[in-house]
């Protein structure tokens, strides 16, 4: 009886013992992103952070026709609830919220990226994904006409490789040596893509110094001269009815189909070559006499974390976790298919043209995205159709290279 009463009397203390131990709060942070597609395995991806470090990530998605991110944010601020992390898109989306950016120059992933949003003293936003464009090949072909595709890296060596292509038409079963599209269906192509080579072509990620030249408008003519004859080189080589009126797809089904050598699209294609059997990669553009070792990037969006929030060190942690781990490498990588922004990454993604983007990137070999420095109106309106007009031969490039340069001239008055 007595050892009875001895073990209900330490029980009795165990069990005080356990109320009285403060209940310790699990740590929770929200994330607030703008792509509902890939909620789902985002919302995984959280569950097994959580798994790991035992903080819940709360995923609130919200993008699309029907839900604004910007709106639900800008609730956010007047209820005092944003989130410790959510996405902007852009330079101009980072000043409706510089306010509240953290700095994250400290952070380690830092070091192991070229595309981190930076303000003139600090590091602001973690680069989401990356899309490359420019001169995709296809390298089985240019074997078969014994062409290196490593030469290709100026005006000069893709005017002989395209002259010795078209000689090789019959040979190679193509129907053109270029795939392109320039028409009003495609302007969103040519308004930012095409137009960004004049911008940044051969100059470190990040220069500015060609496009605030051109915003103030002073011209190079050199540059853009060699920019036209560029323009007119490709086009000179591209099947005449794709070029003209040809959309998206049958731009992009006439390299599926091996009909054409070159395409000039970006890494965003890779979902449209799923069945292509040849072998393919991105080559430097040509609008320049001087070598050009690089491809032109661009980051999709960056996640900003909330300097203002209860748990901003805990916000960091689980961008780290994105990139060190190999959770968060197979997440960003296999399960959505982004295209790695950081150089530390052992998953390389599956398609071969973001394969390609991946390779530049780890070289540190890139150009940036320079074309939103100008608004949609002179992209779309002023500088698009002027491709149109090139390529139904209503201008010469001569007369291509008068109505560009006065088009910069008058938009800086």
């Amino acid at each position: 009886m007595k050892k009875y009463l001895v073990f209900i009397s330490a029980l009795l203390v165990v069990i005080s013992l356990v109320a009285c131990t403060p209940k310790v709060e699990q740590v929770e942070i929200t994330f607030k992103q703008n792509r509902p597609e890939i909620d789902g395995q985002l919302k995984a991806f959280a569950e097994a952070y959580e798994v790991e470090t035992g903080i819940k990530v709360n995923i609130v998605s919200c993008g699309g026709s029907s839900c604004s991110l910007e709106e639900m944010l800008k609730s956010d601020v007047t209820s005092s609830n944003l989130p410790e992390i959510f996405v902007i898109n852009d330079i101009e989306a980072y000043d409706q919220w510089a306010t509240f950016a953290a700095d994250l120059s400290a952070e380690k992933w830092v070091s192991d990226t070229d595309f981190a949003l930076k303000t003139e003293d600090k590091v602001v936003g973690f680069p989401v994904s990356i899309e490359g464009w420019g001169m995709a090949y296809n390298a089985d072909l240019l074997e078969a006409a014994q062409i290196d595709p490593t030469t290709l890296n100026n005006y000069d060596a893709y005017v002989a490789a395209f002259a010795k292509l078209e000689t090789m038409k019959v040979d190679l079963g193509i129907d053109s040596v270029v795939s392109m599209a320039v028409g009003t269906n495609m302007y969103w192509y040519t308004g930012d893509y095409i137009f960004n080579s004049l911008l940044s072509e051969g100059l470190t990620y990040g220069d500015l110094s060609v496009t605030n030249d051109l915003l103030a408008g002073k011209v190079d003519t050199i540059r853009l001269n060699m920019f036209a004859e560029w323009i007119d080189l490709i086009f000179s080589y591209a099947d005449k009815t794709i070029l003209t009126s040809g959309d998206y797809n049958s731009q992009v089904n006439a390299f599926l189909n091996q009909k054409a050598v070159f395409l000039h699209q970006g890494s965003w294609v890779d979902g449209n070559l799923k069945e292509a059997t040849f072998n393919m990669a991105f080559a430097p553009n040509g609008s320049t006499k001087e070598v050009s070792d690089g491809i032109f990037v661009s980051v999709s969006d960056w996640y900003v974390v909330n300097k203002d929030a209860k748990h901003v060190e805990e916000a960091k942690d689980f961008l780290e976790f994105m990139v060190y781990s190999q959770i968060g490498q197979d997440y960003m990588v296999n399960k959505i298919g982004l295209t790695p922004a950081f150089k530390n990454f052992t998953i390389e993604p599956k398609g071969k043209l973001s394969r390609s983007v991946f390779t530049w990137v780890k070289a540190g070999k890139v150009y940036s995205l320079n074309q939103n420095y100008f608004t949609d109106e002179f992209r779309f309106s002023k500088i698009s159709p002027m491709y149109d007009q090139l390529a139904n031969d209503i201008l010469t490039v001569e007369q291509f290279k008068i109505i560009i340069t006065r088009a910069f001239t008058d938009n800086a008055k």
